[in-house]
C-alpha cells in the first residue's frame, strides 16, 4: 500500500521542466518559457498559474549578494533549549524569526535542538548579535558557533 502526502503536489515531466527554468530565472518570459517546456502559451501559462495556486511556487523575488551588501561573515550556531515541550518551541521559533541576522533556522535532531545559519558584517557584529540577542532568546540552555570560512555552494537551483 502506498501512503501518499497530501502536502506534496503531484509533478509530472513538464511541471518539472517549468520548475527548472525558474529555478534558473524567474524572470523568463512565458513565450521563452514555453519554448524551453516544449509546451504553447496557454498550457504553459495555465500550469504555472496551476504551480502557484498549489504553492509549489512560493514566490519570486532577486537573488541578493551579501557580499556585496558588507554582509560577508557567516556564523552557524547549534542550539540546544533548556524545554523541548510545544509551547517553549513555539515561542523560540516565534522570536528567532525576529531577527534578520539569522537567514536560517532549522530544528535539528541530534545534541541540539536548532542549527541557524547567521549573516553578519564581520565576528565584531556577530558578538553583539550573539550576546545581545541570540542568547536572549527564550530557552536557550547552550550554543556552539562555527564560523563558515568559504562559501562553496549556496545555490538553490534545480538540475
Amino acid at each position: 500500500m502506498k501512503i501518499i502526502n497530501p502536502k506534496v503536489s503531484k509533478l509530472d515531466a513538464i511541471d518539472m521542466k517549468i520548475l527548472h527554468a525558474l529555478s534558473r530565472d524567474a524572470r523568463i518570459t512565458i513565450t521563452d518559457l514555453s519554448q524551453e517546456v516544449g509546451l504553447s502559451k496557454t498550457p504553459c501559462n495555465t500550469r504555472l498559474k496551476r504551480l502557484e495556486k498549489e504553492g509549489v511556487i512560493l514566490g519570486y523575488r532577486a537573488l541578493l549578494d551579501p557580499v556585496k551588501m558588507g554582509l560577508d561573515h557567516i556564523a552557524f550556531v547549534e542550539v540546544k533549549l533548556s524545554d523541548t515541550r510545544a509551547k517553549a518551541l513555539t515561542e523560540f521559533n516565534d522570536a528567532v524569526c525576529k531577527l534578520p541576522e539569522v537567514e536560517q533556522c532549522h530544528m535539528i535532531a541530534g545534541g541540539y535542538d536548532y542549527l541557524l545559519k547567521v549573516r553578519t558584517q564581520d565576528i565584531g557584529t556577530y558578538r553583539h548579535v550573539m550576546g545581545e540577542k541570540l542568547s536572549n532568546l527564550p530557552h536557550i540552555e547552550q550554543t556552539s558557533t562555527y564560523v563558515s570560512m568559504e562559501a562553496v555552494k549556496e545555490d538553490v537551483i534545480l538540475e
